[in-house]
Protein backbone atom coordinates (compact mmCIF):
# COMPACT_ATOMS: atom_id res chain seq x y z
CA UNK A 1 0.00 0.00 0.00
CA UNK A 2 2.70 2.58 1.04
CA UNK A 3 4.53 1.67 -2.35
CA UNK A 4 1.05 3.02 -4.51
CA UNK A 5 0.38 5.22 -2.21
CA UNK A 6 4.16 6.67 -3.19
CA UNK A 7 4.02 6.06 -6.47
CA UNK A 8 0.76 8.07 -6.42
CA UNK A 9 2.15 11.19 -4.81
CA UNK A 10 5.74 10.71 -7.59
CA UNK A 11 3.08 10.94 -10.59
CA UNK A 12 1.40 13.86 -8.85
CA UNK A 13 4.38 15.85 -8.28
CA UNK A 14 5.60 14.67 -12.15
CA UNK A 15 2.23 16.26 -13.25
CA UNK A 16 2.52 18.99 -11.29
CA UNK A 17 5.88 20.01 -12.32
CA UNK A 18 5.56 19.13 -16.10
CA UNK A 19 2.02 21.40 -15.56
CA UNK A 20 3.93 24.10 -14.24
CA UNK A 21 6.83 24.04 -16.81
CA UNK A 22 4.31 24.09 -19.87
CA UNK A 23 2.65 27.02 -18.07
CA UNK A 24 -0.25 25.17 -18.49
CA UNK A 25 -3.15 26.18 -15.45
CA UNK A 26 -3.42 22.54 -13.61
CA UNK A 27 -7.19 21.66 -12.99
CA UNK A 28 -8.77 22.23 -9.72
CA UNK A 29 -7.56 19.54 -7.44
CA UNK A 30 -10.29 19.74 -4.71
CA UNK A 31 -12.77 19.21 -6.99
CA UNK A 32 -14.17 19.42 -10.53
CA UNK A 33 -13.18 22.77 -12.30
CA UNK A 34 -16.77 25.09 -13.38
CA UNK A 35 -16.44 24.70 -17.05
CA UNK A 36 -15.54 28.52 -18.35
CA UNK A 37 -13.89 29.51 -15.83
CA UNK A 38 -9.99 29.65 -14.96
CA UNK A 39 -9.03 26.29 -12.94
CA UNK A 40 -5.88 27.45 -10.54
CA UNK A 41 -5.22 31.64 -11.71
CA UNK A 42 -1.87 32.28 -11.01
CA UNK A 43 -3.45 36.28 -10.25
CA UNK A 44 -5.99 35.45 -7.91
CA UNK A 45 -8.98 37.54 -8.03
CA UNK A 46 -12.44 38.09 -5.83
CA UNK A 47 -14.69 39.78 -8.86
CA UNK A 48 -17.59 40.45 -6.17
CA UNK A 49 -16.69 43.97 -5.12
CA UNK A 50 -15.68 46.91 -6.58
CA UNK A 51 -11.28 47.97 -6.92
CA UNK A 52 -9.68 51.02 -6.17
CA UNK A 53 -7.13 52.79 -8.87
CA UNK A 54 -4.29 51.31 -6.24
CA UNK A 55 -6.39 47.76 -6.93
CA UNK A 56 -6.47 48.27 -10.70
CA UNK A 57 -2.74 49.35 -10.60
CA UNK A 58 -1.68 46.10 -9.35
CA UNK A 59 -4.15 43.61 -11.16
CA UNK A 60 -2.40 45.18 -14.38
CA UNK A 61 0.82 44.56 -12.79
CA UNK A 62 0.46 41.22 -11.60
CA UNK A 63 -0.54 40.35 -14.93
CA UNK A 64 2.46 41.00 -16.22
CA UNK A 65 4.46 39.70 -13.59
CA UNK A 66 2.33 36.52 -14.05
CA UNK A 67 2.48 36.25 -17.68
CA UNK A 68 5.39 38.24 -19.56
CA UNK A 69 4.70 37.08 -22.73
CA UNK A 70 1.00 37.80 -23.34
CA UNK A 71 0.97 41.29 -21.22
CA UNK A 72 2.48 44.42 -21.41
CA UNK A 73 1.55 47.79 -19.28
CA UNK A 74 1.96 51.20 -19.72
CA UNK A 75 1.23 54.68 -19.18
CA UNK A 76 -0.26 56.50 -21.93
CA UNK A 77 -1.03 59.70 -20.01
CA UNK A 78 -2.05 61.39 -16.97
CA UNK A 79 -5.38 62.35 -15.23
CA UNK A 80 -5.98 65.66 -13.89
CA UNK A 81 -4.70 64.87 -10.36
CA UNK A 82 -1.79 62.90 -11.80
CA UNK A 83 -3.05 59.71 -11.81
CA UNK A 84 -0.92 56.60 -14.74
CA UNK A 85 -4.15 56.22 -17.43
CA UNK A 86 -3.01 52.58 -18.03
CA UNK A 87 -3.46 50.63 -20.64
CA UNK A 88 -2.68 46.54 -20.75
CA UNK A 89 -1.76 44.96 -24.23
CA UNK A 90 -2.71 41.74 -24.68
CA UNK A 91 -1.34 39.43 -27.02
CA UNK A 92 0.29 36.10 -27.83
CA UNK A 93 3.94 37.73 -27.91
CA UNK A 94 5.77 35.44 -29.29
CA UNK A 95 3.60 34.84 -32.73
CA UNK A 96 4.29 37.94 -34.03
CA UNK A 97 4.50 41.83 -33.53
CA UNK A 98 1.65 43.07 -32.64
CA UNK A 99 1.45 46.43 -34.22
CA UNK A 100 0.62 43.63 -37.69
CA UNK A 101 -2.23 41.82 -35.59
CA UNK A 102 -5.79 43.35 -35.92
CA UNK A 103 -5.96 45.05 -32.71
CA UNK A 104 -9.39 45.14 -30.19
CA UNK A 105 -9.77 48.58 -28.05
CA UNK A 106 -11.51 48.36 -24.91
CA UNK A 107 -11.99 50.89 -21.53
CA UNK A 108 -14.29 51.23 -18.95
CA UNK A 109 -15.22 53.80 -16.65
CA UNK A 110 -15.22 57.45 -18.34
CA UNK A 111 -18.25 58.10 -16.44
CA UNK A 112 -16.54 57.48 -12.84
CA UNK A 113 -19.66 56.43 -11.13
CA UNK A 114 -20.50 53.85 -13.36
CA UNK A 115 -18.53 51.26 -11.72
CA UNK A 116 -18.69 48.25 -13.55
CA UNK A 117 -17.33 49.48 -16.57
CA UNK A 118 -14.23 49.10 -15.34
CA UNK A 119 -14.86 45.44 -13.79
CA UNK A 120 -15.65 44.16 -16.94
CA UNK A 121 -12.41 45.74 -18.34
CA UNK A 122 -10.26 44.39 -15.90
CA UNK A 123 -12.16 41.00 -15.97
CA UNK A 124 -11.59 40.64 -19.33
CA UNK A 125 -7.69 41.44 -19.18
CA UNK A 126 -7.28 38.16 -16.09
CA UNK A 127 -9.69 35.94 -18.07
CA UNK A 128 -7.62 36.31 -21.31
CA UNK A 129 -4.56 36.01 -19.95
CA UNK A 130 -5.70 33.31 -16.94
CA UNK A 131 -6.98 31.13 -20.10
CA UNK A 132 -4.70 31.73 -22.92
CA UNK A 133 -3.24 27.74 -21.97
CA UNK A 134 -6.43 25.68 -20.89
CA UNK A 135 -8.84 27.22 -23.50
CA UNK A 136 -8.36 26.71 -27.35
CA UNK A 137 -10.29 29.86 -28.39
CA UNK A 138 -8.89 32.47 -26.34
CA UNK A 139 -5.23 30.31 -27.68
CA UNK A 140 -5.54 31.37 -30.73
CA UNK A 141 -7.43 34.39 -30.54
CA UNK A 142 -4.49 35.50 -28.83
CA UNK A 143 -2.06 34.49 -31.34
CA UNK A 144 -3.93 36.17 -34.41
CA UNK A 145 -5.35 39.44 -32.48
CA UNK A 146 -3.86 41.95 -30.06
CA UNK A 147 -6.29 43.76 -27.77
CA UNK A 148 -5.21 47.34 -25.98
CA UNK A 149 -7.40 47.70 -22.37
CA UNK A 150 -7.88 50.48 -20.51
CA UNK A 151 -9.57 49.84 -16.93
CA UNK A 152 -10.41 53.23 -16.30
CA UNK A 153 -10.75 56.33 -18.24
CA UNK A 154 -11.67 58.65 -15.00
CA UNK A 155 -9.18 57.31 -12.02
CA UNK A 156 -9.65 60.63 -10.61
CA UNK A 157 -13.74 60.50 -10.36
CA UNK A 158 -13.82 57.11 -9.40
CA UNK A 159 -11.71 57.63 -6.34
CA UNK A 160 -13.92 60.37 -5.16
CA UNK A 161 -17.09 58.19 -5.59
CA UNK A 162 -15.56 55.36 -4.01
CA UNK A 163 -13.94 57.17 -1.00
CA UNK A 164 -15.77 60.39 -0.91
CA UNK A 165 -19.45 60.86 -0.24
CA UNK A 166 -21.88 60.38 -3.33
CA UNK A 167 -24.88 59.75 -4.42
CA UNK A 168 -25.18 57.16 -7.52
CA UNK A 169 -24.94 59.53 -10.16
CA UNK A 170 -21.40 61.44 -8.86
CA UNK A 171 -18.88 61.86 -9.56
CA UNK A 172 -19.91 61.14 -13.44
CA UNK A 173 -16.67 62.95 -14.46
CA UNK A 174 -12.97 63.79 -13.47
CA UNK A 175 -12.05 66.20 -11.09
CA UNK A 176 -11.22 69.48 -12.79
CA UNK A 177 -12.95 72.18 -10.74
CA UNK A 178 -15.24 74.64 -12.58
CA UNK A 179 -17.57 77.41 -11.18
CA UNK A 180 -21.13 75.74 -12.25
CA UNK A 181 -23.07 78.89 -11.38
CA UNK A 182 -21.10 81.57 -12.35
CA UNK A 183 -20.64 83.71 -8.95
CA UNK A 184 -16.81 83.97 -8.98
CA UNK A 185 -16.37 81.13 -7.05
CA UNK A 186 -15.23 77.51 -7.39
CA UNK A 187 -17.08 74.25 -5.97
CA UNK A 188 -18.59 76.44 -3.19
CA UNK A 189 -21.43 74.71 -2.75
CA UNK A 190 -21.27 70.97 -3.21
CA UNK A 191 -22.71 67.71 -1.84
CA UNK A 192 -23.18 67.86 1.97
CA UNK A 193 -23.24 64.81 3.70
CA UNK A 194 -25.30 65.28 6.24
CA UNK A 195 -24.62 62.28 8.78
CA UNK A 196 -21.64 62.07 7.34
CA UNK A 197 -22.24 58.21 6.66
CA UNK A 198 -20.68 58.39 3.12
CA UNK A 199 -23.76 58.23 0.95
CA UNK A 200 -25.83 61.42 -0.32
CA UNK A 201 -29.11 60.35 -0.33
CA UNK A 202 -32.82 62.01 -0.13
CA UNK A 203 -34.05 64.71 1.95
CA UNK A 204 -37.90 65.27 2.42
CA UNK A 205 -40.18 66.65 4.61
CA UNK A 206 -43.55 66.25 6.19
CA UNK A 207 -46.17 68.50 4.12
CA UNK A 208 -49.58 69.28 3.94
CA UNK A 209 -49.35 70.10 0.54
CA UNK A 210 -46.76 67.87 -0.39
CA UNK A 211 -47.25 65.09 -3.25
CA UNK A 212 -45.31 62.52 -2.16
CA UNK A 213 -45.95 59.32 0.15
CA UNK A 214 -44.33 56.41 1.85
CA UNK A 215 -45.01 53.20 0.35
CA UNK A 216 -46.16 50.91 2.86
CA UNK A 217 -44.71 47.53 1.25
CA UNK A 218 -41.28 48.95 1.19
CA UNK A 219 -41.11 52.07 3.66
CA UNK A 220 -37.74 53.05 2.21
CA UNK A 221 -39.54 54.01 -1.24
CA UNK A 222 -41.65 57.30 -2.27
CA UNK A 223 -44.15 57.30 -4.38
CA UNK A 224 -45.86 60.18 -6.15
CA UNK A 225 -49.45 60.83 -5.12
CA UNK A 226 -51.97 60.89 -8.48
CA UNK A 227 -55.29 62.75 -9.08
CA UNK A 228 -56.98 63.18 -5.70
CA UNK A 229 -55.00 61.30 -3.73
CA UNK A 230 -53.52 63.35 -0.62
CA UNK A 231 -50.06 63.08 -0.15
CA UNK A 232 -47.58 63.47 2.96
CA UNK A 233 -44.66 64.71 1.92
CA UNK A 234 -42.41 67.09 0.04
CA UNK A 235 -38.80 65.84 -1.57
CA UNK A 236 -36.30 68.34 -0.96
CA UNK A 237 -33.56 66.95 -3.37
CA UNK A 238 -30.04 65.29 -2.27
CA UNK A 239 -28.41 65.87 1.02
CA UNK A 240 -26.87 68.96 0.71
CA UNK A 241 -27.08 73.43 3.06
CA UNK A 242 -27.13 76.32 1.07
CA UNK A 243 -23.34 77.08 1.76
CA UNK A 244 -23.07 80.42 -0.48
CA UNK A 245 -26.67 81.66 0.77
CA UNK A 246 -27.58 81.80 -2.91
CA UNK A 247 -30.91 80.86 -2.68
CA UNK A 248 -29.80 77.42 -4.12
CA UNK A 249 -28.45 73.92 -2.50
CA UNK A 250 -25.76 71.90 -4.22
CA UNK A 251 -25.71 73.65 -7.47
CA UNK A 252 -21.66 74.15 -7.70
CA UNK A 253 -20.52 70.35 -7.87
CA UNK A 254 -17.57 68.62 -8.61
CA UNK A 255 -17.72 66.72 -11.98
CA UNK A 256 -20.68 67.94 -14.19
CA UNK A 257 -18.79 68.55 -16.92
CA UNK A 258 -19.14 65.13 -19.21
CA UNK A 259 -15.69 63.67 -20.79
CA UNK A 260 -17.79 61.55 -23.03
CA UNK A 261 -18.70 65.16 -24.89
CA UNK A 262 -15.13 65.53 -25.43
CA UNK A 263 -14.32 63.62 -28.42
CA UNK A 264 -13.50 65.34 -32.54
CA UNK A 265 -16.41 64.26 -34.47
CA UNK A 266 -19.71 66.18 -34.22
CA UNK A 267 -18.87 68.22 -31.04
CA UNK A 268 -20.87 71.10 -29.61
CA UNK A 269 -20.74 73.72 -26.98
CA UNK A 270 -22.39 73.17 -23.60
CA UNK A 271 -25.56 75.45 -24.54
CA UNK A 272 -25.70 72.85 -27.30
CA UNK A 273 -24.88 69.17 -25.97
CA UNK A 274 -24.71 69.68 -21.96
CA UNK A 275 -21.48 68.28 -20.39
CA UNK A 276 -19.37 69.62 -22.59
CA UNK A 277 -16.30 71.91 -22.40
CA UNK A 278 -14.46 74.35 -24.33
CA UNK A 279 -13.32 72.15 -27.41
CA UNK A 280 -12.68 68.75 -28.15
CA UNK A 281 -10.09 67.39 -26.72
CA UNK A 282 -10.12 70.43 -23.50
CA UNK A 283 -9.55 67.21 -21.27
CA UNK A 284 -6.41 65.53 -20.49
CA UNK A 285 -7.62 62.07 -20.31
CA UNK A 286 -9.46 61.63 -23.39
CA UNK A 287 -6.20 63.62 -25.09
CA UNK A 288 -4.19 60.76 -23.91
CA UNK A 289 -6.94 58.02 -25.15
CA UNK A 290 -7.22 59.97 -28.86
CA UNK A 291 -3.52 59.84 -29.12
CA UNK A 292 -3.01 56.26 -28.38
CA UNK A 293 -5.74 55.52 -30.87
CA UNK A 294 -4.62 57.62 -33.33
CA UNK A 295 -0.80 56.10 -32.96
CA UNK A 296 -2.30 52.14 -33.11
CA UNK A 297 -3.94 52.20 -36.74
CA UNK A 298 -4.79 48.46 -36.55
CA UNK A 299 -7.52 48.69 -34.13
CA UNK A 300 -10.31 47.20 -36.24
CA UNK A 301 -12.73 47.01 -33.49
CA UNK A 302 -13.64 48.73 -30.03
CA UNK A 303 -16.14 48.70 -26.90
CA UNK A 304 -16.51 50.71 -24.21
CA UNK A 305 -18.77 50.20 -20.98
CA UNK A 306 -20.74 52.21 -19.44
CA UNK A 307 -24.13 51.82 -17.10
CA UNK A 308 -27.36 51.44 -17.11
CA UNK A 309 -30.28 49.70 -19.13
CA UNK A 310 -28.86 47.20 -20.13
CA UNK A 311 -27.85 47.89 -23.72
CA UNK A 312 -25.27 47.50 -26.52
CA UNK A 313 -25.52 50.71 -28.34
CA UNK A 314 -24.12 51.64 -32.00
CA UNK A 315 -23.67 55.07 -33.69
CA UNK A 316 -24.47 57.57 -34.58
CA UNK A 317 -24.97 59.58 -31.88
CA UNK A 318 -26.84 62.20 -33.94
CA UNK A 319 -29.48 61.62 -36.59
CA UNK A 320 -27.55 64.04 -39.22
CA UNK A 321 -24.87 61.63 -38.92
CA UNK A 322 -27.33 58.58 -40.41
CA UNK A 323 -26.47 58.52 -43.65
CA UNK A 324 -22.43 57.69 -42.94
CA UNK A 325 -23.36 54.26 -41.70
CA UNK A 326 -23.49 52.07 -45.21
CA UNK A 327 -25.90 49.50 -45.48
CA UNK A 328 -22.79 46.84 -45.76
CA UNK A 329 -21.35 48.27 -42.25
CA UNK A 330 -24.95 48.27 -40.97
CA UNK A 331 -25.54 44.66 -41.49
CA UNK A 332 -22.22 43.99 -39.89
CA UNK A 333 -23.37 45.97 -36.28
CA UNK A 334 -26.66 43.79 -37.39
CA UNK A 335 -24.76 40.42 -37.26
CA UNK A 336 -23.25 41.53 -33.49
CA UNK A 337 -25.54 43.29 -31.67
CA UNK A 338 -28.40 40.74 -32.24
CA UNK A 339 -26.44 38.09 -31.44
CA UNK A 340 -25.55 40.11 -28.59
CA UNK A 341 -29.20 40.17 -27.45
CA UNK A 342 -28.97 36.31 -27.26
CA UNK A 343 -25.71 36.18 -25.28
CA UNK A 344 -26.92 38.05 -22.56
CA UNK A 345 -30.70 38.15 -21.77
CA UNK A 346 -32.36 41.56 -21.34
CA UNK A 347 -29.72 43.31 -23.18
CA UNK A 348 -31.27 45.09 -26.56
CA UNK A 349 -29.50 46.38 -29.57
CA UNK A 350 -29.77 50.30 -29.95
CA UNK A 351 -28.89 53.32 -32.20
CA UNK A 352 -28.04 55.87 -29.76
CA UNK A 353 -29.58 58.79 -31.38
CA UNK A 354 -33.09 56.93 -32.35
CA UNK A 355 -33.23 54.73 -29.06
CA UNK A 356 -31.88 56.23 -26.50
CA UNK A 357 -30.66 60.32 -26.97
CA UNK A 358 -28.63 62.51 -29.42
CA UNK A 359 -25.15 62.61 -28.13
CA UNK A 360 -22.80 64.85 -29.93
CA UNK A 361 -19.17 64.50 -29.67
CA UNK A 362 -18.95 60.82 -28.25
CA UNK A 363 -16.25 58.33 -28.04
CA UNK A 364 -18.22 56.21 -30.19
CA UNK A 365 -18.58 58.58 -33.51
CA UNK A 366 -14.39 59.12 -32.72
CA UNK A 367 -14.29 55.57 -32.94
CA UNK A 368 -16.00 54.83 -35.45
CA UNK A 369 -16.22 57.77 -37.80
CA UNK A 370 -12.86 59.35 -37.03
CA UNK A 371 -10.89 56.67 -36.91
CA UNK A 372 -13.37 54.28 -39.16
CA UNK A 373 -13.48 51.06 -36.01
CA UNK A 374 -16.85 48.88 -35.97
CA UNK A 375 -17.64 50.73 -32.25
CA UNK A 376 -20.13 49.34 -29.64
CA UNK A 377 -20.83 50.89 -26.77
CA UNK A 378 -22.36 48.74 -23.74
CA UNK A 379 -25.10 50.11 -21.25
CA UNK A 380 -24.08 47.44 -18.31
CA UNK A 381 -26.81 46.81 -15.84
CA UNK A 382 -30.88 46.79 -16.28
CA UNK A 383 -33.59 45.82 -13.77
CA UNK A 384 -34.20 42.98 -16.35
CA UNK A 385 -31.49 41.23 -14.60
CA UNK A 386 -33.07 41.40 -10.77
CA UNK A 387 -35.89 38.81 -11.64
CA UNK A 388 -35.11 37.82 -14.98
CA UNK A 389 -38.46 39.30 -16.31
CA UNK A 390 -39.32 42.81 -18.33
CA UNK A 391 -40.91 45.41 -15.89
CA UNK A 392 -44.27 46.70 -17.24
CA UNK A 393 -44.53 49.57 -15.01
CA UNK A 394 -42.92 53.16 -16.10
CA UNK A 395 -39.31 54.52 -14.54
CA UNK A 396 -40.72 56.28 -11.67
CA UNK A 397 -43.11 53.54 -10.66
CA UNK A 398 -41.06 50.70 -10.48
CA UNK A 399 -40.41 48.85 -7.24
CA UNK A 400 -38.21 45.86 -8.24
CA UNK A 401 -35.07 47.36 -6.99
CA UNK A 402 -36.98 47.59 -3.46
CA UNK A 403 -38.11 44.07 -3.71
CA UNK A 404 -35.02 43.05 -4.81
CA UNK A 405 -33.48 44.99 -1.95
CA UNK A 406 -35.78 43.11 0.39
CA UNK A 407 -35.27 39.16 -0.70
CA UNK A 408 -31.59 39.23 -2.21
CA UNK A 409 -30.36 42.23 -0.59
CA UNK A 410 -31.97 41.55 2.83
CA UNK A 411 -32.35 45.53 3.08
CA UNK A 412 -28.45 46.50 2.36
CA UNK A 413 -29.09 48.42 -0.51
CA UNK A 414 -31.36 51.40 1.06
CA UNK A 415 -30.65 53.57 4.34
CA UNK A 416 -33.66 53.92 6.61
CA UNK A 417 -35.10 57.53 7.08
CA UNK A 418 -34.02 59.23 9.94
CA UNK A 419 -34.47 62.50 11.40
CA UNK A 420 -31.78 65.44 11.15
CA UNK A 421 -32.13 69.62 11.60
CA UNK A 422 -31.53 71.37 9.27
CA UNK A 423 -29.85 74.65 9.10
CA UNK A 424 -32.81 75.88 6.26
CA UNK A 425 -35.21 73.74 6.01
CA UNK A 426 -35.73 73.15 10.19
CA UNK A 427 -36.99 69.12 10.97
CA UNK A 428 -36.26 66.83 7.83
CA UNK A 429 -35.59 63.31 7.32
CA UNK A 430 -32.90 61.53 4.95
CA UNK A 431 -33.19 58.42 3.43
CA UNK A 432 -33.08 56.62 0.48
CA UNK A 433 -30.68 53.98 -2.22
CA UNK A 434 -27.17 53.84 -1.07
CA UNK A 435 -24.65 55.11 -3.71
CA UNK A 436 -23.46 51.99 -5.14
CA UNK A 437 -26.97 50.94 -5.61
CA UNK A 438 -29.56 51.16 -8.47
CA UNK A 439 -26.55 51.89 -11.32
CA UNK A 440 -24.03 49.13 -10.11
CA UNK A 441 -24.39 45.59 -9.82
CA UNK A 442 -24.61 43.62 -6.52
CA UNK A 443 -21.71 42.35 -5.45
CA UNK A 444 -23.37 38.36 -6.63
CA UNK A 445 -24.34 39.90 -9.81
CA UNK A 446 -21.18 41.46 -11.24
CA UNK A 447 -18.94 37.91 -12.46
CA UNK A 448 -21.60 36.87 -14.47
CA UNK A 449 -22.37 40.45 -16.37
CA UNK A 450 -18.74 40.93 -16.52
CA UNK A 451 -18.55 37.39 -18.00
CA UNK A 452 -21.05 37.66 -20.56
CA UNK A 453 -20.42 41.25 -21.71
CA UNK A 454 -16.57 40.12 -22.13
CA UNK A 455 -17.91 37.13 -23.84
CA UNK A 456 -19.69 39.75 -26.55
CA UNK A 457 -16.69 41.40 -26.69
CA UNK A 458 -14.70 38.04 -27.48
CA UNK A 459 -16.90 37.66 -29.89
CA UNK A 460 -16.29 41.29 -32.03
CA UNK A 461 -12.91 41.02 -31.40
CA UNK A 462 -12.46 37.82 -33.18
CA UNK A 463 -14.62 39.14 -35.98
CA UNK A 464 -12.11 41.37 -36.55
CA UNK A 465 -10.17 40.46 -40.44
CA UNK A 466 -8.54 37.88 -40.78
CA UNK A 467 -6.82 37.62 -44.21
CA UNK A 468 -5.65 34.48 -45.96
CA UNK A 469 -3.78 33.89 -48.71
CA UNK A 470 -6.08 30.92 -50.52
CA UNK A 471 -4.46 30.66 -53.76
CA UNK A 472 -1.65 30.97 -55.73
CA UNK A 473 -1.49 30.03 -59.59
CA UNK A 474 1.09 31.19 -62.40
CA UNK A 475 0.85 31.02 -66.18
CA UNK A 476 3.42 30.53 -69.15
CA UNK A 477 2.52 33.60 -71.32
CA UNK A 478 4.60 34.19 -74.23
CA UNK A 479 8.17 34.49 -74.31
CA UNK A 480 9.36 34.63 -70.94
CA UNK A 481 6.80 36.32 -69.25
CA UNK A 482 4.69 34.91 -66.24
CA UNK A 483 1.21 35.85 -65.15
CA UNK A 484 0.66 35.15 -61.59
CA UNK A 485 -2.47 35.26 -59.66
CA UNK A 486 -3.02 35.45 -55.98
CA UNK A 487 -6.34 35.12 -53.77
CA UNK A 488 -6.47 36.52 -50.87
CA UNK A 489 -10.30 36.13 -48.59
CA UNK A 490 -11.18 37.65 -45.67
CA UNK A 491 -12.52 35.19 -43.45
CA UNK A 492 -14.12 37.61 -41.06
CA UNK A 493 -17.48 39.41 -40.71
CA UNK A 494 -15.90 43.18 -40.47
CA UNK A 495 -13.81 44.61 -43.41
CA UNK A 496 -10.75 45.52 -43.81
CA UNK A 497 -12.16 49.26 -43.77
CA UNK A 498 -15.43 50.43 -43.09
CA UNK A 499 -17.62 52.18 -46.60
CA UNK A 500 -17.23 55.57 -44.44
CA UNK A 501 -13.32 55.16 -44.63
CA UNK A 502 -12.90 54.11 -47.92
CA UNK A 503 -15.12 57.09 -49.33
CA UNK A 504 -13.06 59.26 -47.02
CA UNK A 505 -9.32 57.51 -47.27
CA UNK A 506 -8.96 57.70 -43.02
CA UNK A 507 -6.92 54.30 -43.64
CA UNK A 508 -4.66 53.46 -46.29
CA UNK A 509 -5.46 50.53 -48.50
CA UNK A 510 -4.50 47.30 -48.34
CA UNK A 511 -1.30 46.34 -49.98
CA UNK A 512 -0.48 42.90 -51.93
CA UNK A 513 2.83 43.27 -53.01
CA UNK A 514 4.86 40.70 -54.87
CA UNK A 515 8.82 40.27 -54.15
CA UNK A 516 11.80 38.31 -55.63
CA UNK A 517 10.75 38.42 -58.93
CA UNK A 518 10.78 41.10 -61.63
CA UNK A 519 7.60 42.80 -62.15
CA UNK A 520 6.52 44.19 -65.43
CA UNK A 521 3.13 44.88 -64.71
CA UNK A 522 0.34 44.87 -61.86
CA UNK A 523 -3.61 44.82 -61.82
CA UNK A 524 -6.63 44.02 -59.72
CA UNK A 525 -9.05 41.12 -61.47
CA UNK A 526 -12.46 42.55 -61.37
CA UNK A 527 -13.69 39.70 -63.54
CA UNK A 528 -11.68 36.66 -64.41
CA UNK A 529 -13.92 35.11 -66.96
CA UNK A 530 -14.71 37.67 -68.96
CA UNK A 531 -11.27 39.50 -68.48
CA UNK A 532 -11.56 42.48 -66.79
CA UNK A 533 -8.80 43.87 -64.62
CA UNK A 534 -7.59 47.12 -63.59
CA UNK A 535 -3.96 48.25 -64.18
CA UNK A 536 -1.51 49.71 -61.03
CA UNK A 537 0.53 51.97 -63.39
CA UNK A 538 2.78 53.13 -60.78
CA UNK A 539 4.58 50.77 -58.53
CA UNK A 540 2.94 47.54 -60.42
CA UNK A 541 5.08 44.98 -58.17
CA UNK A 542 2.86 46.91 -54.69
CA UNK A 543 -1.08 46.92 -55.55
CA UNK A 544 -3.37 48.85 -53.36
CA UNK A 545 -6.80 47.55 -52.71
CA UNK A 546 -9.18 50.23 -50.83
CA UNK A 547 -11.32 47.64 -48.98
CA UNK A 548 -11.22 43.30 -48.36
CA UNK A 549 -15.00 43.28 -47.44
CA UNK A 550 -15.97 40.81 -44.45
CA UNK A 551 -16.87 37.19 -46.22
CA UNK A 552 -15.22 38.55 -49.11
CA UNK A 553 -11.86 38.11 -51.67
CA UNK A 554 -9.80 40.19 -53.86
CA UNK A 555 -7.67 39.03 -57.07
CA UNK A 556 -4.63 40.54 -58.08
CA UNK A 557 -2.07 39.68 -60.99
CA UNK A 558 1.26 40.27 -61.85
CA UNK A 559 3.23 40.01 -65.08
CA UNK A 560 6.53 39.15 -64.37
CA UNK A 561 10.03 38.42 -66.45
CA UNK A 562 11.37 34.61 -65.98
CA UNK A 563 10.65 31.92 -63.37
CA UNK A 564 8.62 33.58 -59.99
CA UNK A 565 9.08 30.02 -57.99
CA UNK A 566 9.93 31.33 -54.65
CA UNK A 567 9.19 34.91 -54.62
CA UNK A 568 6.68 36.41 -51.75
CA UNK A 569 3.31 37.06 -52.26
CA UNK A 570 3.03 39.45 -48.96
CA UNK A 571 -0.63 40.98 -47.54
CA UNK A 572 -0.30 44.45 -45.44
CA UNK A 573 -3.20 45.49 -44.10
CA UNK A 574 -3.52 48.46 -41.16
CA UNK A 575 -6.49 46.67 -39.62
CA UNK A 576 -6.13 43.53 -40.98
CA UNK A 577 -2.48 41.66 -40.19
CA UNK A 578 0.09 40.81 -42.16
CA UNK A 579 0.58 37.18 -43.99
CA UNK A 580 2.44 35.85 -46.66
CA UNK A 581 3.09 33.03 -49.03
CA UNK A 582 5.88 32.00 -51.65
CA UNK A 583 5.23 30.64 -54.70
CA UNK A 584 5.53 27.06 -54.95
Amino acid sequence: MKKYILLSLLSFVFWVTNAQKSDIAPQDLNGIRAIGSPANPKVKMAWDSYHDYAQVTQLGRDLVKAYPNLVKMESVGKSYEGRDIWVLTISDFNSGEVENKPGFYIDGGIHANEMQGVEVAMYTAWYLAESFQTIKFINTLLKEKVFYIVMTISPDGRENFIYKSNNSNTSRSGMRPFDNDGDGLVNEDKLDDLDNDGHIVMMRRKSKTGRWKVDTKYPTRMYQVKGDEIGEYEMLGYEGVDNDKDGLVNEDLIGTYDPNRDWGWNWQPNYVQNGALFYPGTLPETRAIKAFIVNHPNIAGAQSYHNFGGMFLRGPGAAEDDALFSSQDIEVYDNIGKLGEKMIPGYNYFVIHKDLYTVYGGEIDFLSLTRGIFTFSNELMTSYKLFNQKSTAGRWDNDEFNEFDKYLLFGDGYLEWKTFNHPQFGDIEIGGPKKNYIRNHPGFMIQEDAHRNMAFSLYHAYQTPKLEIIGIETEKLSGDLVAVTATVMNTRIIPTHSLHDVKNKIERPNYISLTGSAVVAGMTVQNEDLNLFTEQKFTPETIAVPNIEGMGNVKVRWIVKGNPSGATVKVSSAKGGTVSDKIK
